[in-house]
């Protein structure tokens, strides 16, 4: 039986799930070693459409569409620069201690902070940069109950059919 839509329904965006950050690159192969070394993400087919360079990967529900960068001065200026109040996207971790440790391992610079004082709340954060200077920031952000202000009704969860289909072989 199909649900029916009432008028609130409409006025809302019929949004699934975030699908890609996109970054732009000095370096896109520098970038794609990255992306798949420290933070695990696989690279995917691009269409052959795009007639520029770049890199597609995905991994955890959401993708990073890696682009060469025609004017670097649209990059960070200062690739050692890490602010947590900065713009950055952010990763949920299920083992900081294992991405600290891969952090050290692979020499990334890194900053470390834990954000509340109440055990079953406080929240532990890894800040750090990609090789072009957009941060990057890793965390157990679960810990930390949402608590909607209003419109509570509103909080859409993603299901299944957010995922793109997978092609994996065999």
């Amino acid at each position: 039986m199909e649900k029916k839509k009432n008028k609130s329904d409409e006025s809302k965006p019929p949004l699934m799930a975030l699908n890609h950050v996109s970054r732009l690159c000095r370096d896109v192969k520098k970038s794609l070693e990255f992306y798949t070394k420290v933070l695990g993400f696989v690279e995917t087919e691009r269409p052959a459409s795009l007639d520029f360079d770049g890199a597609w990967l995905f991994n955890y529900g959401v993708g990073i569409h890696l682009v060469q960068a025609k004017d670097e001065e649209k990059l960070p200026s200062n690739t050692e620069h890490l602010d947590p109040m900065d713009n950055h996207i952010s990763f949920q971790c299920e083992d900081m201690e294992a991405l600290e440790k891969r952090l050290k391992e692979v020499d990334v610079k890194y900053i470390k902070r834990t954000v509340g004082e109440q055990e079953d709340a406080a929240i532990d954060q890894l800040f750090f940069n990609d090789p072009d200077g957009f941060m990057v920031e890793i965390c157990n952000c679960e810990n930390l109950e949402l608590k909607p202000r209003d419109s509570a009704d509103a909080i859409r969860l993603p299901g299944d059919r957010h995922a793109p289909p997978v092609s994996l072989p065999g």
